[in-house]
Order: structure tokens, then sequence, then C-alpha cells
């Protein structure tokens, strides 16, 4: 596997459970057969905290979107380099940084990790039209 298809997969499983910590929240705020008699998603998230882990999970899933196909596209043109694999690396632990401060409220910290991951983006896009 090549490193890129590991970070990649790692992307994907940090964001895969990034849902947790404010579905627990729903749950305690208004109870299991409340929470899930709302299909509709119309409950608030009281917690302030709550309400900026879901924004930060939306924004997770916003970026993979692009992220993990520039990643799988440098996997299967076997244009994997040093450069491609560490900012596959780099992008996993920005995003993961990027959840914690946006759910802690530490904007002056987020919007840097989320630059960080957003140029590691463009590296990879860069590297897979350069390499074509």
């Amino acid at each position: 596997m090549s490193p890129e298809l590991f970070w990649v997969a790692a992307a994907c499983l940090l964001t895969a459970v990034m849902w947790v910590p404010y579905i627990l929240a729903l749950l305690g705020q208004v109870g299991v057969p409340a929470a899930l008699a709302d299909g509709e998603h119309e409950t608030a998230l009281e917690a302030a905290w709550a309400r900026r882990c879901k924004r930060a999970h939306a924004n997770a899933v916003e970026n993979l979107v692009v992220f993990a196909p520039l990643a799988i596209g440098i996997h299967v043109a076997g244009l994997s380099s040093r450069t491609t694999a560490t900012a596959c690396a780099v992008y996993f632990f920005a995003r993961a940084g990027h959840y914690v401060v946006y759910t802690a409220g530490m904007p002056f910290i987020r919007t840097p990790l989320f630059a960080i991951g957003w140029l590691c983006t463009v590296v990879l896009g860069l590297a897979l039209i350069g390499g074509a």
C-alpha cells in the first residue's frame, strides 16, 4: 500500500467517526426516543461545542471529497513521492487538529490548520497534473 492510500484511508476513518460526539450530545440532550424520532434533524444542539463539532465534521467531509480523489489519483498514476506522501500525512494531522480546535472554539488555531490541509490538497493536485 502506498503512503497516499494509507493516509487517505486514515482520513476517511477519522471523518467517519467525527459524528459520534455531537450525536452523543443530542442523545443526552433529548433522550434516545426523541433523537431517533427526529428524522428531519430539526432538534438544534444546545451545547455550543456540539454545534461546532457538527460544523467541523461537515467541513471535514467537504475537504475529504477533494483530497481523497487526488490522493487515490496519485497512487493509481504511480506518482507517489516523498512530497506527496508527506502532504497526505500532514493533511491527516492538520484535519485532526482542525476538528479538535474547531470543536474547542479556537478560531485563531483553526484557520491555520485549515489552510495547511488545503495547501496539502493543492500539492497533490499539482503533482497529479504535473505528472500526467
